[in-house]
C-alpha cells in the first residue's frame, strides 16, 4: 500500500485513476479543483468504503499547495491540466501564460515541495501526466501541446538529475495518453471558436475548421479508458518503472512511426543531391 496524492481528480482520467488505485488498496489523496468535487468523491468513499480522502487543492492557490507539507506522500501524480486552442498566429498570449501556469509551473512547484520529504526519506515516485500531443503537436491546439512538450523535457531532466543523489530512489515517470473520449478534447477545441468567429485570420474558413477539428477527435478518440488507467497502475506499482507509459498502443505506435518518417524526410532534404 502506497500513499498517493493525485491532482485534478474532479473528473476525467484523474477521478477514475483515484478510484481504481484506492480499490487496489492504496491510500489515495484525491485532490480536486473545487470543494464540491471533493465532497462528491468523499460520498463515494463512504459508500464503497474506499481508502480515499478528497479535498480541494487548486494548483493555482499557494495556500492549497502548502497543504501537502503535512502529508506523507509516497507517489505524486501531477494530473491536473487545462487546455486552450487557437492559432499561434493570433491567440491572446495570456492564454498561453494561463495554460503554462496550470500545466507546467504549478506542477513544478508542487513537485519541489513534495520532493523535500521524498529526498529526506531517500525514496518516492513522481509522475507527470504528459500527452502524445506533446510529441506530435496538433494544429490549433499549440497552447496545450506546448505545455505537454515542456513536461516531456522537465520530467526527463528531473529523472536524470535525481539519479545523481547518492542512495536516493525517486524515479520520475511520464504517462502519455492519446485521445480519449472524456469530453476534455471537445471543450478544448470549442474555446477558440468563441473569439475566432468575431475576429480571426481564419474567419472565412471557420465552419470548415470547426468541422475538421471535431472530426479528427471523433475519428481518433478511444471510448475505453481502461488502457490508460492501467498505465496509472503500472506507473505506481511496477518495481522497476519505465520512463514512459503510453496508451492506446495503436496511437503511440502511429506517433512513433510519424516522427520517424519526419526525421527521415528531414535528413533527405538536407542531403545534397548528386
Amino acid at each position: 500500500m502506497r500513499k498517493i496524492l493525485i491532482t485534478g481528480c474532479g473528473s476525467g482520467l484523474g477521478r477514475e485513476a483515484a478510484i481504481t488505485l484506492a480499490g487496489r488498496g492504496h491510500y489515495v489523496y484525491a485532490t480536486t479543483h473545487t470543494q464540491e468535487q471533493a465532497d462528491k468523491l468523499n460520498i463515494l468513499k463512504q459508500k464503497y468504503k474506499l481508502p480515499l480522502e478528497s479535498f480541494r487543492l487548486d494548483v493555482l492557490c499557494r495556500d492549497d499547495i502548502m497543504k501537502v507539507m503535512n502529508i506523507k506522500i509516497d507517489v505524486l501524480i501531477n494530473n491536473a491540466a487545462i487546455g486552450e486552442s487557437g492559432s499561434a498566429a493570433e491567440i491572446d498570449i495570456n492564454k498561453y501564460r494561463d495554460t503554462f501556469e496550470t500545466n507546467v509551473f504549478c506542477p513544478i512547484e508542487l513537485t519541489q515541495i513534495v520532493l523535500k520529504q521524498m529526498i529526506s526519506r531517500k525514496e518516492g515516485r513522481i509522475i507527470f501526466l504528459s500527452s502524445l500531443a506533446g510529441r506530435s503537436p496538433i494544429p490549433f491546439l499549440s497552447p496545450y501541446c506546448a505545455t505537454k512538450a515542456a513536461l516531456e523535457a522537465i520530467g526527463s531532466s528531473l529523472n536524470e538529475e535525481l539519479k545523481e543523489l547518492k542512495d536516493v530512489n525517486i524515479p520520475v515517470i511520464l504517462i502519455e495518453p492519446g485521445s480519449y473520449a472524456t469530453g476534455f478534447n471537445e471543450k478544448n477545441v470549442a474555446k477558440q471558436f468563441n473569439w475566432m468567429r468575431i475576429d480571426s485570420y481564419f474567419k472565412p474558413n471557420i465552419r470548415l475548421l470547426e468541422k475538421k477539428q471535431y472530426a479528427y477527435f471523433k475519428l481518433t478518440e478511444s471510448t475505453n479508458i481502461n488502457s490508460i488507467i492501467d498505465k496509472y497502475i503500472q506507473a505506481v506499482e511496477d518495481k522497476h518503472p519505465k520512463e514512459r507509459y503510453i496508451a492506446p498502443t495503436i496511437q503511440g505506435s502511429f506517433v512513433k512511426i510519424k516522427n520517424t518518417l519526419c526525421k527521415i524526410a528531414s535528413r533527405s532534404l538536407r542531403t545534397p543531391q548528386r
